[in-house]
């Protein structure tokens, strides 16, 4: 199974670029020659380096934006969330099914002491 080009990089390699951006700025005109400049030596695109500089910035706090952790909790929140929804949804069907047969909801909802 071949890799997601999401993940065809690992975390290490990204740091060093982004490393790297930043040690080469002084020798360059802008930030975009800089990453212009480095994206082909390491094999990935330009605009790509450039995203990795802007999180790398957000997470330093140093640019306004979620972090990668907050993206990371609002992704999970967002899982779970539709796992709810989806639990809802077949609670709610049931509960129909039920009422439709002619059980009584009082039978189905015993409690126990």
């Amino acid at each position: 199974m071949a890799k997601s080009r999401a993940h065809r990089f690992s975390p290490e390699v990204r740091d060093r670029a982004v490393r790297l951006v930043r040690e080469q700025l002084p020798h360059h005109p802008s930030q975009w020659a800089a990453i212009s400049a480095i994206a082909p030596k390491l094999g990935c695109a330009k605009d790509t380096l450039r995203r990795w500089l802007l999180k790398a910035e957000q997470d330093a706090g140093a640019r306004s934006g979620p972090t990668s952790g907050d993206a990371d909790r609002l992704a999970a929140l967002e899982r779970e969330n539709r796992a709810l929804k989806r639990a809802n949804d077949i609670l709610r069907k049931a509960s129909a099914f039920f009422a439709a047969a002619g059980y009584p909801l009082r039978e189905l909802d015993r409690r126990t002491r």
